[in-house]
């Protein structure tokens, strides 16, 4: 059992290495040539206009670099995650308790955990051959733009799969653009929204389940306080322990995580 938690512990760091990985690559990957960093003063004029033009990619890239985490973690699993966390809080009444960054740590690592598969495709496909320089059979090097692609296609199969066919049809009207005849052609415009709205509504599925028994404990408690004359003790005062120990003996999160992380299978 040790070994197997110590692998499991060592494949999320692995994942969680690649992701930050991808994430400095993706960012340099958006230049179509080798950005390099320039070498003068910045008290001084710039000598030529080569310098300015360095110099506004350099603000660039951190302006995109402080943008794509962000972006990367609308491309995941996180935002179900994220929010199924805190439908379980709001059901159960225990809005601090596990606090926001607990919670939103475990969704992190939930999803370098489903994510791994797909990091690790990026990592074989793009990172490693445009880190390593390698070449193919005429010769020619493997560059920033053939990285950057083989990456989105990787992501795009990934979100294909996850989404609605509804609402990719949806934002491809909202975005008024002639329908692709194969599905790797629909722009990264198109399915990172309609990935987004899918994950929303299958958090919000899963969120209305999470509410069905608690909310049956509050409906039992709130008769039962009635039938006594107890109409001034607040229910949610008495039912948060039975929530809890409900909780508990069905061993809840377990089944919780297991579901959220089957949904990805």
């Amino acid at each position: 059992m040790k070994i197997n938690l110590k692998f499991k512990i060592n494949n999320v760091v692995k994942t969680s290495f690649i992701f930050i990985a991808l994430i400095l690559f993706t960012t340099v990957a958006v230049y179509p040539q080798d950005f390099s960093i320039p070498k003068f003063n910045f008290i001084e004029k710039a000598n030529s206009p080569e310098e300015v033009s360095t110099t506004l990619e350099l603000l660039f890239l951190f302006t995109v670099l402080s943008l794509i985490p962000s972006i990367l973690l609308m491309m995941t699993s996180f935002t179900r995650f994220a929010i199924i966390f805190s439908f379980l809080k709001r059901a159960l009444g225990t809005n601090e308790t596990p606090p926001t960054q607990i919670m939103n740590g475990l969704a992190l690592f939930l999803t370098f955990m489903v994510m791994s598969p797909v990091f690790q495709e990026i990592n074989d496909t793009a990172i490693t051959p445009y880190m390593e320089s390698h070449k193919d059979d005429n010769g020619r090097v493997f560059t920033q733009r053939d990285a950057f692609a083989q990456s989105q296609i990787v992501m795009k199969k990934f979100l294909l799969q996850h989404s609605n066919r509804r609402d990719v049809r949806l934002f491809i009207d909202l975005s008024k653009i002639p329908v692709p005849e194969k599905a790797m052609d629909i722009p990264m415009t198109v399915l990172i929204p309609a990935f987004m709205v899918g994950e929303l509504t299958e958090a919000f599925k899963i969120g209305f389940l999470l509410f069905l028994p608690f909310f049956v404990i509050d409906m039992v408690i709130s008769s039962v306080l009635m039938s006594m004359g107890m109409m001034m003790l607040p229910p949610q005062l008495i039912s948060l322990p039975f929530k809890i120990l409900l909780f508990i003996l069905i061993d809840g999160w377990n089944l919780l995580i297991q579901e959220m992380v089957r949904g990805f299978g």
